[in-house]
């Protein structure tokens, strides 16, 4: 996971970590018995850390969809972080509906704030268009994420996902790029890559041992780069009202 600032002071940082990346309708069908699911482990994924906070988060995507005029009768998969020994934070997930024939209907970008607060973007096809992989994606910024941020100017998402029509396929990579300008140009540049990899036991250990307490490090490392950021003296802003509407498309 990386992430540059690029103004008023350059400040960068790189972290190691991991993630889960779920057939929510294929689980639905069939649970892996790898995954802790709505239970405790050391590796777990509850619904109702996502969506509207229902226990079947799917049913929640699915419904938005539908109010918006979309469907995904495909695949569904959800790009989260987990919750690691029953603690979770995740500032970004990613839902990305596939109609039958495998093509994209509409990509949910969920965003978690430190205040706890959350928001939905919805990307979705323009009328008479398409939504693919490694097209750049535009949502104006509604929600406030960072105090050393504005509530303003435009994210610019990027998608990538090498797996796709080879199912079984060694090798498989996925990467997520999302970009924040103001009315400067680009203020934020950050991106989260990985390979992807079955969901085993054995992966669950590795992945659990390797970056020990993971999510608790991501709020902790949320804090010391903000802490970086004031020594830098960059100026603070006020968080705003959430926006009224969950989701913004």
């Amino acid at each position: 996971m990386r992430h540059t600032r690029l103004r008023p002071v350059r400040h960068a940082f790189a972290y190691r970590s991991y993630f889960l990346l779920l057939p929510m309708r294929r689980l639905a069908a069939a649970p892996v018995p790898a995954l802790r699911r709505n239970r405790f482990g050391a590796i777990a994924f509850h619904d109702r850390d996502h969506g509207d906070g229902r226990a079947d988060a799917l049913a929640w995507f699915d419904e938005l969809l539908a109010s918006e005029g979309l469907r995904a009768d495909g695949e569904v998969w959800l790009h989260c972080l987990p919750r690691v020994l029953g603690y979770a934070f995740k500032p970004v997930s990613f839902w990305y509906g596939h109609r039958a024939d495998g093509s994209l209907a509409a990509i949910v970008a969920e965003v978690n704030n430190t205040f706890g607060e959350r928001h939905c973007y919805l990307l979705a096809p323009p009328p008479g268009g398409r939504l693919a992989f490694g097209q750049t994606l535009q949502a104006t910024k509604v929600f406030h994420v960072s105090p050393f941020c504005a509530v303003g100017g435009d994210y610019r998402f990027r998608f990538l996902r090498t797996d796709l029509g080879a199912p079984g396929a060694p090798g498989g990579r996925t990467v997520v790029r999302v970009d924040h300008h103001d009315a400067d140009g680009a203020l934020l540049q950050t991106s989260a890559a990985g390979e992807l990899a079955p969901l085993t036991p054995a992966r669950i250990r590795q992945a659990f041992f390797g970056v020990p307490l993971m999510t608790l490090g991501v709020v902790l490392r949320i804090h010391w780069q903000a802490l970086q950021l004031w020594l830098k003296r960059l100026p603070l802003f006020r968080k705003p009202e959430p926006p009224r509407r969950f989701v913004t498309r």
